[in-house]
């Protein structure tokens, strides 16, 4: 008997295996790995975008959260 529908059969695989055994070539993975950094700089460059867009339309807002990030970094222990 099974569970919330899970399938006995079925194993889970990592999908960012890099071990070279999925059957790609190096140049493959390479561009695979090259247009995955592009995406994520990308993502990222968008992301600073928007937060600091917020920061400008919402000021006591990010006062705020300024505040609360450096009571964070007062009170950690390193």
């Amino acid at each position: 008997m099974v569970d919330c529908g899970e399938t006995p059969d079925r194993t889970e695989t990592p999908s960012d295996s890099t071990d070279g055994t999925d059957g790609t070539s190096g140049a493959e993975d390479a561009e695979q790995e090259e247009t995955r950094r592009r995406r994520r700089a990308a993502f990222l460059r968008e992301l600073h975008e928007a937060k600091a867009l917020r920061d400008r339309v919402q000021p006591r807002r990010a006062r705020a959260a300024r505040m609360r990030q450096q009571m964070r970094m007062r009170t950690f222990r390193w």
